[in-house]
């Protein structure tokens, strides 16, 4: 058992699997050092969602969190903390079809988050991640497809704070999930 146990949290093709456990919030493995503190201005990843990140209205407590979005990757900005300021790429199932994703970029500015979608995206579908920002934009894509928007803090040029894998807002997730991540800027 520990030797599977072992092999399962193994790096596969220089990526690593985050686990969302049923009832949590926080992936695993916690504190992990994949672009924690960078003063880079780009960002890069391979993702692939297995199919244990679908889910339906039906799994949640409350149905009407199905709109709520999960956080896949980005980082802090502007020296505070993510709840106050950060950039990243967002999830949630898509109201399209039952076995796709959508991913969104997300902002959080002072406290408050908004959001634009992207694209849709089907489990197992390895996709490629860019993260960027100029003193006033942030810059997304997702597979080639990008958004961009304000950033608030055009003069702050210090490092940034990685943000993985978080499930939800009001409810943690509903049953065990994973999610590959391959970080290109090493």
């Amino acid at each position: 058992m520990w030797i599977l146990l072992l092999l399962s949290c193994s790096k596969e093709n220089g990526g690593k699997w985050f686990w969302i456990s049923e009832g949590s919030h926080y992936s695993t493995p916690i504190g992990n050092k994949v672009g924690v503190n960078r003063s880079g201005m780009e960002w890069e990843w391979e993702v692939i969602f297995d199919s244990s990140c679908l889910y339906t209205s039906a799994d949640l407590i409350d149905s009407s969190n199905i709109g709520d979005i999960n956080k896949l990757v980005g980082f802090s900005d502007c020296g505070l903390n993510h709840s106050q300021n950060s950039f990243r790429i967002g999830w949630r199932p898509s109201s399209l079809y039952s076995d796709s994703l959508e991913l969104l970029s997300y902002v959080r500015r002072d406290g408050t988050f908004t959001f634009t979608p992207i694209t849709t995206i089907t489990t197992n579908e390895l996709i490629f991640i860019y993260l960027t920002f100029s003193d006033t934009t942030y810059i997304c894509c997702i597979n080639g497809q990008c958004d961009t928007t304000e950033r608030v803090c055009s003069d702050w040029e210090g490092r940034k704070r990685a943000l993985f894998p978080y499930f939800g807002g009001d409810e943690t997730s509903p049953h065990d999930m994973r999610i590959w991540i391959k970080n290109l800027d090493i």
